[in-house]
């Protein structure tokens, strides 16, 4: 449960840095808004509460796409029927909030009221109330960010974004409410960036770039490691081999990085792997230039086809290699670049 968890925040997260996509209003708001089921029965005299809530399920409160899941407000009080702020708190906002489109804002506003208000007393209530209202009014105004101004190509973009998006959280929150609100998602925000700007330090060689990776990798809490780890070490090993092979750097200077980045072990299974791709690399190399050969010979289409099938089946006797050859064969007879791991 944990591990999903984090899946799913990362690939919000991201998205959300990257595209700023925090937007309060669609641009389409053709969803009915009423329940019929409410309003009929509030003719006959129920509390709104009570009737939403009739079945137990708090499906009156639900958008359409939300009828086969449960409402997500597990919030936390203290001792004293405090709220206290945390992830569980920004869940159930947002369980709302994303029934934006087929709803009206309006009856969002109306519906969590009317659900808190039948789930929760005070003093929590008036708590949760005045933070929900707050947060809606973040939401609206971070959609109305402008991207800062430079190439987006540049690490500086994003940390701008992130500022800017700090700097407004602070307007609506006290620091005890972003920690809970956000907290989660600043670490990843913060580790995300410092990672840019290494990789993007043209000060740093490969090897220290490796070293300052995984010394932040490791400054990361324990659950976020296990999920990051794999993603990260396969983006950081091509990015940093990538730029050593552009500028003409040395095997000695890859094995120092790897060596700094994943260790003596994980380094000598990339040296073999290394070998096959370039053992594979040859052989498809040479069978693709003599096949060119036989086809542009003058022997007859069937004679040509068979002396094809008896050179593939001398290069490449697993059945495996030859299925794979095929797309080297397409894309070799397209003209276009071969996918050769690099």
């Amino acid at each position: 449960m944990q591990k999903n968890r984090l899946w799913i925040i990362i690939g919000a997260l991201i998205i959300a840095i990257i595209g700023l996509v925090f937007w309060l209003s669609p641009k389409n708001e053709a969803a009915e808004t009423t329940q019929k089921s409410m309003v009929s029965a509030a003719d006959a005299g129920g509390s709104e509460a009570q009737l939403a809530n009739a079945d137990g399920s708090g499906a009156g409160f639900m958008s359409k796409s939300q009828q086969d899941t449960q409402i997500n407000c597990q919030m936390t009080m203290d001792s004293t029927n405090r709220l206290v702020v945390n992830e569980q708190t920004r869940n159930c906002f947002e369980y709302f909030i994303t029934q934006f489109g087929e709803k009206k804002l309006e009856q969002i506003q109306a519906d969590f009221k009317t659900y808190i208000s039948s789930t929760h007393t005070e003093p929590a209530l008036s708590q949760v109330l005045d933070l929900w209202k707050r947060y809606i009014d973040y939401r609206s105004r971070l959609g109305q960010l402008q991207p800062p101004s430079g190439s987006n190509e540049d690490p500086r973009y994003y940390r701008d974004i992130f500022n800017s998006t700090q700097n407004l959280r602070k307007e609506f929150f006290s620091d005890y409410e972003i920690e809970g609100l956000f907290g989660t998602e600043n670490t990843y925000h913060v580790y995300t960036l410092n990672r840019m700007d290494v990789i993007h330090n043209k000060n740093l060689t490969e090897a220290e770039k490796a070293k300052k990776l995984k010394a932040l990798f490791d400054e990361l809490p324990e659950d976020w490691k296990e999920n990051l780890e794999q993603i990260n070490k396969l983006e950081d090993l091509r990015k940093l081999t990538a730029d050593i092979k552009a500028r003409g750097g040395s095997a000695e200077e890859i094995r120092a990085m790897r060596m700094s980045l994943v260790g003596p072990e994980a380094t000598q299974r990339l040296e073999v792997l290394d070998t096959q791709r370039a053992d594979w690399k040859a052989d498809v190399t040479g069978y693709l230039a003599e096949r060119d050969s036989i086809i542009k010979s003058g022997m007859s289409d069937s004679a040509k086809q068979q002396a094809i099938q008896q050179l593939r089946n001398q290069h490449f006797q697993a059945k495996e290699d030859q299925l794979r050859l095929q797309t080297f064969e397409t894309l070799h007879d397209q003209g276009q670049k071969l996918p050769f791991s690099d």
